[in-house]
């Protein structure tokens, strides 16, 4: 759908939608003195076509909003964050909150017709006001959006100087991996990496007696047959908790000791507990605890 065209109180007024008429169903008061007439709702990436008409032409969707359109787990922000090339006096508007930024030609995109920081810049943006874990989380998403490239994220890190949350953002990118399939399987995972645990694998492959694949673990460690599954609400669903059950019964079959997360599970302490636990129990030894 081509968004609407945004007008004024004054030009909507011209065109004969005054004032009461403009408190209709067919008309959105969008920002301070920019309204819209809707043929049909608009959802919240129409939202942000709207919102773009009356910004800049150098503004770019950044941060949250960046993310979200860029293919991340994230929920559009009410008053989303645009960047703008740093000048004397910054336009301030309402509906969006405004950051400047020195954005190289890379550093932007396009979007559906929208321009967007880069998923490089996203990342290093996100990472300012994010957690490791969430972070790796976005990151992940965007690897496997194809909207994050690994070689253009570690050249912009690089130039990132002492930008706020570059530590951050330089401690986390490496570990991202695109095989994540969830918000939740991501910070399981960091909090596992960044624990005293062995490095932890990715969707590890599950044999038979005859050396054949069988089934695959969100992740875990091989060598000591130790599996963790996050399980989402999707898992309650009658044919995926079928062959959920398959699954679980061929990894038990050949060994593996499966701990299973779910929601009420999603804080680090539980997380890395029950895997240290499971490798202990599995002949693992934990390092000695500097004196």
């Amino acid at each position: 759908m081509q968004p609407p065209h945004v007008v004024t109180a004054a030009q909507a007024t011209a065109l004969g939608a005054g004032r009461g008429r403009r408190q209709g169903a067919d008309w959105l008061h969008l920002a301070h003195d920019r309204w819209v007439q809707l043929p049909d709702a608009v959802d919240a990436r129409e939202r942000l076509a709207l919102l773009a008409q009356g910004l800049p032409p150098d503004a770019a969707y950044s941060h949250l909003a960046a993310a979200h359109l860029l293919g991340a787990h994230v929920d559009l922000p009410a008053r989303p964050t645009i960047a703008l090339t740093p000048r004397r006096v910054l336009p301030q508007r309402a509906e969006v909150v405004t950051r400047t930024r020195s954005l190289a030609a890379d550093d932007v995109v396009v979007v559906d017709g929208l321009r967007v920081t880069s998923g490089a810049q996203t990342f290093l943006d996100c990472a300012a006001a994010m957690s490791a874990d969430e972070l790796c989380a976005v990151g992940d998403a965007l690897l496997r959006a194809g909207t994050l490239d690994p070689a253009e994220l570690a050249a912009r890190l690089t130039r990132a100087g002492r930008t706020r949350g570059v530590v951050r953002a330089r401690a986390v990118a490496p570990h991202l991996d695109g095989r994540a399939m969830s918000r939740p399987e991501s910070q399981v995972r960091w909090w596992l990496i960044d624990s005293d645990l062995p490095p932890v694998e990715l969707q590890v492959p599950v044999r038979d007696a005859r050396g054949e694949v069988v089934a695959h673990g969100d992740l875990g460690w091989e060598a000591w047959k130790v599996l963790g599954e996050y399980e989402g609400r999707h898992h309650a669903e009658a044919d995926q908790f079928d062959s959920d059950i398959d699954r679980y019964s061929l990894m038990a079959a050949d060994g593996w000791l499966v701990l299973r997360f779910a929601n009420r599970h999603r804080n680090r302490r539980t997380v890395v507990d029950r895997c240290r636990r499971a490798l202990v129990s599995r002949g693992w030894q934990p390092p000695p605890r500097p004196r």
